[in-house]
């Protein structure tokens, strides 16, 4: 068993943008800002007119937790939780895969990459550029 993401109408895009190894973004179609996690109105004009866009997967290292414990069902610890701050200019979370946690730094840069956990979901995470 594994811990699965809440999937709505404000996320349906992220999730169908990850099947397709895509990192995407919510833009405010109205004045342009973007936002994540998504909602569904945008925090600086108010307008209702969503879009995405599709971001170059690539960030740097804001902050990290190693977390050690307790378990997480389907997860090998330790794991390496990181925020990231993409180049687009958003913050994300995010798992870190291929970094031990005595080599995670702030300010290291990343970038996505996928993997499908099955039919009908596909995750982002991290790896060191």
């Amino acid at each position: 068993m594994s811990i699965r993401p809440m999937v709505n109408r404000d996320s349906a895009y992220f999730w169908e943008g990850a099947a397709l190894g895509e990192l995407r973004i919510q833009r405010c179609n109205a004045c342009g800002a973007l936002r994540h996690p998504p909602g569904p109105a945008c925090p600086g004009c108010g307008a209702l007119d969503r879009g995405h866009l599709v971001a170059s997967g690539l960030g740097t290292v804001f902050s990290y937790v190693v977390h050690r414990h307790p378990p997480i069902p389907g997860k090998e610890l330790p794991l390496v939780i990181a925020l990231i701050d993409l180049d687009e200019g958003v913050r994300m979370v995010g798992e870190v895969s291929g970094v031990e946690p005595e080599e995670m730094a702030i300010g290291m840069r990343l970038r996505v990459d996928f993997a499908r956990v099955d039919d009908e979901l596909t995750l982002p995470f991290w790896r060191r550029v």
